[in-house]
Parts: C-alpha cells; sequence; structure tokens
C-alpha cells in the first residue's frame, strides 16, 4: 500500500486555499453592501425614534372593570 506524504511546502490547509483565492472585487462590493445594510437599519431606527407618540388627555379618565362586562344573572 503506497501513502502520499506531503511535505510542509506542498500542504495548503483549506482555509488558505480560500485566502488565496479570494476575489478583491467580490470583497469591495460585499463590504459596500454590509455598509448600505446597517446604515439602512439605523436610518429606519432614529426615524421611529423622531415619530411623535400620542398619549391621551390627563382630564379623561377610562375605566373598565370585571363586573361591568359580566353578567350577574344567577338562577336557583
Amino acid at each position: 500500500m503506497k501513502q502520499n506524504t506531503l511535505s510542509a511546502e506542498g500542504f495548503e490547509s483549506t482555509y488558505a486555499l480560500l485566502v488565496r483565492s479570494e476575489e478583491k472585487e467580490r470583497s469591495m462590493f460585499e463590504g459596500a453592501a454590509y455598509l448600505v445594510f446597517i446604515l439602512s437599519a439605523v436610518f429606519s431606527i432614529w426615524h421611529v425614534a423622531q415619530q411623535p407618540v400620542a398619549l391621551p388627555k390627563g382630564d379623561v379618565i377610562h375605566t373598565t372593570s370585571i363586573a361591568q362586562s359580566t353578567d350577574t344573572h344567577q338562577r336557583a
């Protein structure tokens, strides 16, 4: 049985092959796409935070009770 052994110079890890074969234009495009995505999320959060919140007036109080909403008829 013959075993192929590679020297340290002949062996490259998968990560080393991926790093070496990385496309530079693609990484720049991905960086720009990530930047646009992050900026759109920040803008959306800022836009929602700037909208006014309508609170009820202080002189009008609405109360509800369970007794008001249930039928109190009892049968013997």
